[in-house]
């Protein structure tokens, strides 16, 4: 019974989207419930968790209005803008949507790599902190340090990275530096991963090989139960099918530990998340 810890939906020109863009032609087109369920038949996924996508108030808005009528999605990260003045109100009004579980700031994008951190964000995320939700990490390797530095100041914060940081496949001392990075910031109990993303941060022509090492180590220092699988569809789709990604992971873990695998592929998700 598996549970994808990130999948999306948007609609192109609504909800405040801003992204994909039309260049990325194979996914520049609606994805709504019925476009899910169809690139889940035949797995055994027995829920979701619907993640933001666009910076905007209005795509929370239609995920939540989007999961109250879908049964297969347990769970929203939704978005609010952290920096705003009444952040807080806002945060507290989401919380009262059953499915909305956490919410993601998208940090990847923002100039200042130590945003989080910004005195004008703390009553924000000391609201997400009050009423129970949960913090993805949309970031790269450099912004793991700061990761580091608000688990520390927040110890009641559940933290998750998203697409495990992104790791530069193919660079030797970007790579490098990311092992040490994710070693670090898995140091924090508090901090989790997700297994997610890896096949679109391969280059054209790269072979699959390169995806093993860094589920080793992410296993490794985050542990099965910090660690989560994730399909980034309709993202993934953009290398291969969902299918695809769902089966290299299980390809991947089978010979672990029946309870690694489990966690892996849901039991992670489902606590973390309280679905």
């Amino acid at each position: 019974m598996t549970i994808d810890s990130h999948q999306h939906l948007w609609r192109i020109g609504q909800n405040g989207h801003e992204w994909p863009t039309p260049d990325l032609s194979v996914i520049h087109r609606d994805f709504v419930p019925d476009d899910l369920a169809t690139a889940c038949e035949g797995l055994d996924i027995t829920g979701t968790v619907l993640v933001q996508s666009q910076p905007a108030d209005a795509d929370t808005d239609w995920m939540l209005a989007v999961a109250a009528t879908t049964p297969l999605i347990k769970g929203v990260v939704g978005w609010a803008d952290l920096a705003a003045p009444d952040a807080p109100q806002r945060i507290a009004r989401l919380a009262q949507q059953p499915k909305l579980k956490g919410l993601r700031p998208m940090l990847q994008g923002l100039a200042q790599e130590d945003w989080i951190l910004r005195d004008d964000v703390q009553p924000a995320l000391e609201a997400i902190i009050a009423h129970g939700l949960t913090f993805d990490a949309l970031v790269y390797t450099r912004h793991l340090p700061f990761i580091g530095q608000l688990a520390r100041r927040y110890t009641d914060l559940r933290i998750v990275i998203d697409h495990g940081a992104k790791p530069p496949l193919g660079d030797p001392d970007g790579m490098k530096r990311w092992r040490e990075e994710m070693a670090k910031v898995a140091l924090h109990g508090t901090v989790s991963c997700k297994l997610s993303g890896l096949l679109t941060e391969m280059a054209d022509g790269q072979a699959e090989d390169v995806l093993t090492p860094c589920a080793e180590h992410l296993l490794a220092v985050f542990g099965a139960d910090r660690l989560m699988w994730g399909s980034d569809w309709p993202v993934v789709l953009l290398k291969d099918s969902y299918r695809h990604w769902h089966d290299w992971t299980l390809r991947w873990l089978d010979g672990k530990p029946e309870t690694a695998q489990n966690a892996v592929m849901g039991e992670t998700a489902r606590r973390f998340y309280k679905l």
